[in-house]
């Protein structure tokens, strides 16, 4: 018994030591040296605890459907060209229709083929005769249009999600709400401003070419010939940090756009010590980059990023390796940004702030103090009742418990699990519950003296007995925590975190620890007799 007893007591000492060590940062942070607090991380507090920002962003899913019908006129052209269909023109007459206009039945005929098995999506309509052409008209199914819009939020949801990790924020909360909503929640952001900026960036990525040939001052007067778009070209003075918008007129067909990103870092100029963004892109990118310079040296590209030209260099030889870079005159925090919305990808549409709320730190201040109060009391109760009711093996009750709130806390930190308010909840439930296999050990044990059996082997008895009880209603509530954690969200997964941590620990505490001090004093100490 001696050897099982110092080898369980030294288990406890080393996860009592792991405690310390990992709670060291969350209350001596200031006293401890680099590699300590790098290692251990202090507890995170949720929003409700430490502030933070609460948005909620709509997303325009009309727009990601305009998108998708644009691409799908864009290809259908593409396809028509192929297969040497002659044709007039292919147009959009709406929303989410579009006519392509033939010259003959025969290529209205083979129009609707290729339209039927290259989009399935697309519904014919009455074809209509206009001047001796035929317009072939079509319509986006409705199945088709909520599909689009479905995901275009589900893609937003993702794109945040990824835009938020790399933003550097712990334990943020990203969840859609309905009317094609998505809540944002990030604790501890300390400049909301940029956070705001950088969510809420479209950040599509294009490579456009200039239209040379239009003349810029009858573009200004809004004579731009069919194809182009005027947009501006964003420069900034290095010296003054003036920010200027040159007008330029680009081919309004994309040649290229930042889909086929596979990687952004930011990089310095060594000429100029300016950052700029070094883009990478995949496979079928590179090919297609490279195949584009190619047919344009000596021609300007636009680098367009939502609407504004932030370069238009002269294309001065083909490049072949798939890499590019959008320099405009950034701090280092633009074009850090910059890397950070095209390494997490584009929305598929614009998105709204509808909702913006930033949660001061006094309330976390508060909330705090009342969860230290309310476990506090919660465990000041548990621990007289117990005493009153078992005396000295109360004490040994209570002693568990003070073990257990300190291991529930440990293991918040070394999991990097947020602390919410109804974390605490769970906490101050697990006070109340931790005491509850004690309570079935201690009865089992009381029986067993009862009918005359001596100390050691009413104890031996007494957790035995309780071990399956014990087992099975801890199990069960540990079940119930796991799936309010998997599905939960916000404070019902703040609650469960807690609960599932507490529900383990309290059940180490109770079988190991209580039996670790029962048989010391039992072999130790030769008592007859137990005060229960």
């Amino acid at each position: 018994m001696s050897n099982s007893i110092r080898w369980r007591g030294l288990l406890v000492l080393a996860l009592l030591i792991l405690a310390l060590v990992s709670l060291a940062p969350t209350f001596y942070p200031q006293a401890l040296p680099d590699w300590w607090r790098k290692t251990f991380d202090p507890i995170q507090l949720g929003l409700d605890l430490q502030g933070g920002m609460h948005l909620v962003l709509g997303v325009d899913v009309d727009k990601a459907v305009e998108s998708r019908f644009d691409s799908m006129i864009d290809q259908a052209e593409n396809l028509l060209r192929e297969r040497d269909i002659v044709y007039k023109r292919v147009s959009r007459t709406g929303p989410d229709r579009l006519a392509v206009t033939v010259y003959d039945k025969e290529a209205g005929d083979r129009v609707d083929l290729l339209l039927r098995d290259s989009f399935p999506s697309l519904e014919p309509l009455t074809a209509a005769t206009d001047s001796g052409f035929i317009d072939k008209q079509y319509r986006l199914s409705d199945r088709e249009i909520e599909a689009i819009k479905d995901y275009a939020v589900r893609q937003a949801l993702e794109t945040m999600r990824n835009r938020v990790d790399q933003f550097g924020v712990s334990e943020p909360t990203l969840q859609r709400q309905s009317d094609n909503r998505i809540l944002i929640q990030l604790p501890g952001i300390k400049d909301p401003e940029r956070a705001i900026a950088l969510l809420g960036k479209t950040a599509r990525l294009e490579f456009k070419m200039v239209a040379e040939e239009v003349n810029l001052e009858d573009a200004l007067r809004g004579n731009l010939p069919p194809g182009t778009q005027l947009l501006y070209e964003r420069r900034v003075d290095p010296r003054t940090g003036t920010a200027s918008e040159t007008p330029l007129v680009v081919q309004e067909k994309t040649v290229l756009t930042g889909d086929l990103l596979s990687d952004a870092q930011v990089r310095i100029d060594t000429r100029f010590n300016d950052p700029y963004v070094s883009i990478d892109f995949n496979a079928v990118g590179a090919r297609r980059f490279d195949q584009i310079t190619a047919a344009n040296v000596g021609k300007r590209m636009a680098i367009v990023l939502d609407d504004t030209v932030y370069s238009a260099p002269v294309i001065r030889e083909r490049i072949s390796g798939g890499s590019a870079q959008v320099s405009g005159s950034f701090t280092e925090q633009e074009a850090t940004d910059l890397a950070i919305v095209q390494r997490a990808g584009s929305l598929p549409a614009p998105v709204k702030i509808l909702e913006d709320r930033t949660v001061g730190p006094s309330l976390g201040h508060d909330s705090i103090r009342q969860g230290v109060v309310s476990i506090l009391i919660g465990g000041l109760l548990v621990i007289l009742v117990m005493v009153i009711y078992y005396r000295l093996s109360g004490l040994i009750a209570n002693t568990t418990l003070v073990l257990n709130i300190f291991f529930i806390m440990a293991m918040l930190s070394l999991f990097k699990a947020t602390l919410t308010l109804p974390g605490i909840a769970g906490i101050v439930l697990t006070i109340g519950m931790a005491v509850d296999a004690n309570v079935l050990i201690f009865e089992r044990i009381r029986e067993e003296l009862r009918i005359g059996k001596t100390a050691r082997a009413a104890v031996d008895a007494g957790f035995s007995k309780a071990l399956s009880s014990i087992v099975d209603s801890n199990l069960t509530t540990l079940i119930a925590a796991l799936v309010l954690f998997q599905f939960g969200t916000g404070p019902v997964k703040g609650f469960a975190v807690t609960l599932s941590i507490g529900i383990v620990s309290s059940m180490f505490t109770a079988l190991v620890v209580s039996r670790l001090i029962f048989d010391y004093f039992l072999d130790r100490r030769q008592i007859r007799r137990l005060s229960i």
